[in-house]
């Protein structure tokens, strides 16, 4: 009873577990490694994501603000990829986690070298279930597509900050290096703590 009145327990018990991970360490191992831990349980099961957080945009790809620590020290972000839609070459700046809810996504590694960014010649798969890891540390450049031509993909990133506000560095389409700012590709956010209905129930 309680799962089916409170869908969205799951991304509220990981944004606790989260948040009491940044307060104990600033270790980035071992943020990855514990954060990793909780996002594996997070993707698990994909039913807590409402569906205002996981609808395609025709145009590109759409980037969902799903909660913020109030001091910006981890964001936790759903992407929503079309057929087709694909990331330019890009870093992140800081550590990050992506998890695999739906569908594929087919990432292409690059490495700043020499003054430029370059392709490293490596590609893998995300599937459902599956996580990797960036940052300037592990590895912070690559190109993210959507592995499947006939329907959206969707994957849960956590960042080591306020992700839409950090200034980060892409390749524009004519291979050049230049700043950007992603934000976000709606000003809502989940309420993860209306718990009116369980509530309600408990005390019926």
């Amino acid at each position: 009873m309680s799962q089916a009145l409170d869908p969205i327990a799951p991304l509220r018990d990981f944004v606790v577990a989260m948040t009491r991970l940044v307060e104990t360490t600033r270790d980035e191992p071992t943020l990855l490694a514990q954060g990793r831990q909780l996002l594996a349980k997070l993707i698990a099961d994909d039913g807590w994501l409402a569906p205002d957080f996981a609808q395609p945009d025709p145009a590109a790809y759409r980037q969902y603000l799903l909660y913020c620590d109030p001091l910006e020290r981890f964001s936790v972000v759903s992407f929503v990829w079309g057929p087709g839609q694909k990331t330019p070459v890009h870093d992140h700046t800081v550590w990050g986690l992506v998890g695999m809810l739906r569908g594929a996504e087919l990432c292409q590694e690059y490495a700043p070298q020499g003054g430029r960014v370059v392709s490293r010649g490596v590609e893998h798969t995300l599937k459902p279930g599956m996580i990797e890891a960036v940052s300037p540390t592990v590895g912070d450049w690559h190109v993210v597509a959507n592995a499947l031509a006939d329907r959206p993909s969707i994957s849960i990133h956590v960042y080591g900050a306020n992700i839409g506000a950090v200034r980060r560095h892409m390749l524009d389409a004519r291979g050049e290096l230049r700043d950007f700012v992603s934000g976000y590709s709606s000003a809502l956010v989940p309420n993860l703590w209306d718990r009116s209905a369980v509530v309600r129930a408990q005390a019926a």
